[in-house]
């Protein structure tokens, strides 16, 4: 974004308050509204890329040089055959012990065991205890959900992998996990009891997605007013004494002429993560 000129909504000083305020949370929205943008940026920020931050809030609130290993997990794949899901986590941690440059872990581990050790060897080698971040947590049940015997598995696999973050408390300086949905804390969280939910804290409703103020404030040109461009607000409310505090709206679009071309290249109402300049 910095490389071809494009706008972007600062959202670090909540990043700022969060990291601040807690060590683990739980983020719940939709599909769509910037929940992995948000788990990157919080990547790029523990392990010290000071110069994405440069501009920023968080720049000068920040200790650069203190990195934080990370572990980042995504579930993108399929789930939907017995053991799939625990091939996939080991696959992930394997490739994150060799971005570490650590020798593989013990053989004939689980995943849970897998990220025990893990988690325990990136806190010895960096003298800092890590930083652990899960996209789309719930996506290997829900993607099953029709088939009651594979979604009941990869829960109780989730159940125990999620568990071992808890007890690996003096190896993790912090946990985001987002998701889609939100389990019970006794049911796929019974291991992870201490995540503060933050889908429904006004304080952190806008923490994705845009607001319809930030079309005006950020991606309106004087050239281009957003009242002139095309907008698409599909968002939540979260509200406190009847009073909304925040409006994101992640499906939002601004599009404004140039010549030979009527919107930016790549950009979708769906997917626009930022726009570039006129």
């Amino acid at each position: 974004m910095r490389e071809t000129d494009s706008y972007y909504v600062d959202k670090t000083p909540l990043i700022r308050e969060l990291i601040d305020g807690g060590d683990h949370y739980f983020l719940s929205r939709p599909r769509r509204f910037g929940k992995s943008l948000l788990l990157n940026t919080l990547r790029e920020l523990f392990v010290g890329s000071e110069p994405l931050f440069r501009g920023l809030h968080i720049h000068s609130h920040w200790d650069w040089t203190r990195p934080h290993p990370v572990v980042r997990l995504s579930f993108a794949g399929n789930y939907d055959e017995p053991g799939a899901l625990g091939q996939d986590l080991l696959a992930q941690l394997a490739i994150i012990e060799r971005n570490a440059g650590l020798s593989p872990g013990p053989e004939g581990l689980g995943a849970p065991g897998r990220l025990r050790d893990l988690l325990d060897r990136l806190h010895r080698k960096a003298g800092r205890p890590a930083v652990v971040l899960v996209d789309e947590y719930d996506k290997p049940i829900l993607d099953v959900l029709g088939d009651t015997d594979m979604a009941k598995a990869n829960r109780d696999h989730l159940r125990g992998f999620y568990g071992v973050i808890k007890d690996s408390a003096e190896h993790v300086r912090f946990t985001f996990v987002t998701g889609i949905s939100m389990f019970s804390k006794v049911s796929l969280f019974s291991g992870l009891n201490n995540l503060r939910n933050i889908s429904l804290d006004p304080c952190f409703a806008t923490i994705c997605g845009y607001t319809d103020g930030d079309l005006d404030d950020v991606f309106a040109p004087p050239s281009c007013p957003a009242s002139t461009g095309t907008r698409y607000a599909t968002g939540t409310t979260a509200t406190t004494g009847g009073a909304t505090r925040g409006f994101t709206t992640p499906l939002t679009s601004c599009c404004c002429s140039r010549p030979g071309n009527s919107a930016p290249t790549g950009m979708k109402p769906a997917r626009l993560l930022s726009y570039t300049r006129p």
